[in-house]
């Protein structure tokens, strides 16, 4: 017999039957075998056997309307209170919709064919099928305008203490109406997990703040010390001989936002680093049009946004994030259960010195070799 060739070393394509008491993660193992099925079955096994070991810090992004279809409540908050998400960058418009849940506020499903002119008749808000009351949208603005009012916040701050001085305002409207844990900013102050927002005035949470200004009253927003504790996050994952990774629902500026905190570390300041180690990215957008919410894990490695050694341990899922997110989410709690959090809330002073310390020592030692040149 000839030879095998070292390509037909992959899994046989021979399925069982699907099983009525098959899990989530047995059908993902065992059936999932190719095209974008194949995809995410990598991603399973990338997120269950490397991503969520208790040394690597995992960033996830969130773009797209997740959170009106419910996303916040069956999956992220659930990995959020398991430990497998350690920061997370969003749109403001996730936030904002993720707070209806904790306000107690109904969404319904519906239909996306319903004439939007007779929707906007009878003051309902359409999502493409998720349809809810336009009070729903006065309702939570009236609460961020409350919140934003409050002694604590008329100063300056980040977006992740921004969100965290939120989620416990959140948190508390959740136990007064006995909700459960059904929102995103509320489990990010119970949890001590950051959520940062790349673009904090394109979201109602942002018309809510700027409107406020108009009385001299409200949180101003310091988006550079955003870059800098994103950042800090990262260079202090990689330092502390960890390894960092990246879950990207979608792409836009969030995704953006997350991966440059590479080149942050290594283009602006100037400090050693590779890369982050882990990619998996769910996403309908193609590369071939030069946006970024499409670009690949090797364009990324040429920015130094992905480190070139670990590209094999990247994938893109090339579907739509209301069906990878559960699927990815399940085998996550099939396979790994929960890990400890690490509450990177409460450390973020701590790496934010440590970015800058090293910062300050890299420029200072610069200057003495230039010194050292010049007197030659």
């Amino acid at each position: 017999m000839a030879k095998q060739s070292k390509y037909l070393g992959g899994t046989r394509i021979l399925p069982p039957p699907v099983g009525q008491r098959m899990s989530v993660s047995g059908l993902v193992d065992k059936t999932f075998l190719a095209y974008n099925a194949g995809r995410l079955r990598e991603a399973s096994r990338l997120l269950t056997e490397r991503m969520l070991e208790p040394d690597v810090t995992v960033g996830m992004s969130l773009t797209g309307a997740l959170t009106p279809a419910g996303l916040g409540v069956s999956c992220i908050v659930p990995i959020m209170k398991a430990g497998f998400v350690d920061w997370i960058v969003s749109t403001g418009a996730n936030l904002y919709h993720d707070a209806h849940f904790g306000l107690g506020l109904p969404l319904h499903a519906g239909s996306p064919f319903i004439d939007d002119r007779t929707l906007r008749k009878e003051r309902v808000v359409r999502i493409y099928d998720v349809l809810f009351a336009f009070d729903v949208l006065l309702d939570t603005d009236a609460f961020f305008r409350q919140v934003i009012d409050l002694p604590e916040f008329q100063c300056e701050m980040g977006t992740a203490e921004f969100h965290y001085r939120l989620g416990a305002y959140m948190a508390q409207r959740e136990r007064t109406l006995k909700l459960g844990e059904v929102s995103i900013l509320a489990a990010g102050w119970r949890y001590g997990i950051p959520i940062y927002t790349s673009s904090p005035g394109d979201s109602s949470i942002g018309m809510n703040v700027a409107v406020m200004q108009f009385g001299n009253k409200g949180v101003k927003i310091d988006v550079s010390l955003d870059v800098n504790e994103t950042a800090a996050i990262v260079h202090g994952a990689k330092k502390g001989k960890g390894k960092s990774a990246v879950w990207i629902l979608g792409g836009g500026s969030p995704k953006n936002f997350m991966l440059q905190t590479e080149p942050h570390i290594q283009e602006v300041l100037g400090l050693s680093d590779r890369g982050h180690d882990y990619f998996i990215q769910i996403t309908d957008a193609r590369p071939d049009t030069g946006g970024l919410s499409g670009a690949t894990p090797s364009e990324a490695v040429s920015w130094g946004k992905v480190d070139p050694d670990r590209l094999p341990d990247t994938v893109v899922c090339y579907l739509d994030s209301t069906v990878g997110l559960p699927i990815l989410c399940a085998c996550a709690f099939d396979k790994v259960g929960k890990r400890p959090q690490k509450r990177l809330y409460d450390r973020r002073g701590e790496l934010l010195k440590c970015l800058a310390d090293d910062y300050r020592k890299k420029v200072s030692a610069a200057e003495t070799t230039k010194k050292r040149k010049v007197s030659r």
